[in-house]
């Protein structure tokens, strides 16, 4: 995603336009300046990466037609209006119709700035969605392992190198560790991702009908057949078959899977005409499958057929400092799914995070993240704002004033990044895609020390 850093200003007067662009330039921001509306229009599009300041009295079209008609091309483009004292009745009710703030001139610096990152900030979280949402819907919506930690790192370039290799995969990995998601990844890297990927669950079907699922059987092979069906290695012709839980198989259905492995053929049930099969095959286990065979309740040579290569998934308990990405993504993701605006977590909701065990690894994260962006999670207290205004579980801050609201959800922002980067600003500073200067501000007006989070 292109950073969200670019602040037009609309004035017509040339001695502001300059004064703001060097004031805000020296910041490290981007700046365009415009002296009318119309031209201001003629460089904006649903896709800019940043915000407009705009004066309310200009020839022409004023501050209120500008905001109107950028509303009509993106709603949730972010529109600050400057206004004089005698216009102040004029911008109130620019609020009411979807201007993002007011700024009365004068005005001081630290609310200029207040205002301005807010603004960007509301921007990045639209802009970051808007890219899940497409991603999602797109055709290159493919799975994606999340996580930079050097067990993820390695994770992802083994899946790399062997994605595109046709030979079988055994995966091992606690429940809720991700042996789906890799699964997918290696299907959709490799040749065969055009074609169908066929998840099983081998612990969720019947053993009375397992057979038939996997292989289909012929009409009138047992009662209620009463027409041939397709099982799921057919319907994967040319693409990948994922057995999840093979532990649970049957050992009697474990014969025939293995001469499936070895010559590349189905028999449907009740048929005894073999039908070739072209398929990759992964399988995944949160049991220990030498033990299993040792007691007999796993085939050996299944064992050793389907280990031709192993990928071992870490428990999230194991690379904790991947959940503050993880948790950040899901919350997107569940933005997306239900259409509402992503929080941002404090840092109290982050370490919080941090210190459990996680025993439901990555799905129960997940699960935590979707109860976040409900409000559902009483466990994980947090300091919310959004476009409807601050939310906070704590009743004390009811009585902050808006700033001193604001200024607790920019800490909050910024110690929870610190968390993340383990005090690193430079990381830090690149993640929230602020100006290197202003996080150092930042952090001396709150009294942060970075020697804190290392």
């Amino acid at each position: 995603m292109e950073t969200v850093n670019k602040i037009l200003i609309v004035d017509d007067e040339e001695i502001v336009r300059r004064a703001y662009s060097h004031q805000l330039n020296q910041r490290g921001f981007e700046v365009e300046a415009r002296d009318s509306a119309e031209k201001a229009l003629d460089l904006l599009s649903p896709a800019w990466p940043g915000i407009v300041i705009t004066d309310m009295m200009m020839p022409g079209m004023n501050g209120l037609d500008l905001l109107a008609a950028i509303r009509e091309m993106d709603a949730d483009l972010p529109v600050v209006l400057m206004t004089g004292q005698g216009d102040v009745p004029m911008a109130v009710k620019a609020i009411h119709d979807g201007a993002y703030d007011f700024l009365e001139k004068p005005f001081e610096t630290d609310r200029f700035m207040d205002v301005l990152h807010r603004a960007l900030e509301k921007r990045r979280l639209v802009m970051e969605v808007r890219e899940l949402k497409a991603s999602r819907e797109g055709s290159r919506g493919k799975a994606q392992i999340i996580g930079k930690s050097p067990a993820i790192e390695k994770l992802r370039q083994t899946v790399e190198n062997i994605a595109d290799c046709d030979v079988d995969v055994l995966l091992l990995g606690e429940t809720g560790a991700g042996k789906d998601l890799v699964a997918r990844c290696l299907h959709d890297q490799s040749k065969r991702a055009g074609n169908h990927f066929v998840a099983i669950n081998c612990g969720a079907i019947p053993e009375a009908i397992i057979e038939s699922e996997l292989f289909g059987h012929e009409a009138g092979s047992f009662t209620g057949a009463s027409k041939r069906r397709v099982g799921k290695f057919e319907h994967a012709q040319g693409g990948t078959v994922f057995l999840d839980e093979i532990e649970s198989m049957p050992l009697h259905l474990q014969v025939k899977l293995l001469h499936v492995l070895q010559d590349r053929y189905i028999l449907r049930v009740g048929s005894n005409d073999p039908v070739n099969v072209d398929v990759r095959v992964i399988a995944a286990t949160k049991e220990d499958l030498r033990q299993a065979y040792a007691e007999n309740k796993f085939r050996k040579d299944l064992y050793y057929r389907l280990n031709v290569v192993q990928i071992e998934l870490p428990a999230l308990r194991d690379r904790k400092e991947d959940i503050p990405v993880l948790f950040q993504h899901f919350v997107l993701e569940a933005c997306v799914r239900y259409n509402i605006q992503a929080p941002a977590p404090s840092k109290e909701t982050i370490q919080r995070l941090l210190s459990r065990q996680w025993e439901g690894n990555v799905r129960e994260l997940r699960n935590e993240a979707e109860k976040f962006v409900l409000g559902l999670n009483l466990d994980l207290e947090s300091s919310l704002l959004t476009s409807d205004g601050p939310h906070d579980s704590n009743p004390d801050t009811l009585n902050l004033t808006f700033k001193e609201q604001v200024a607790n959800f920019e800490r909050n922002l910024i110690e929870q990044e610190l968390v993340r980067q383990k005090g690193d600003l430079k990381k830090a500073q690149e993640v929230l895609q602020i100006p290197k200067q202003t996080l150092y501000d930042k952090i001396k007006i709150f009294g942060l020390n970075r020697k804190d989070y290392q």
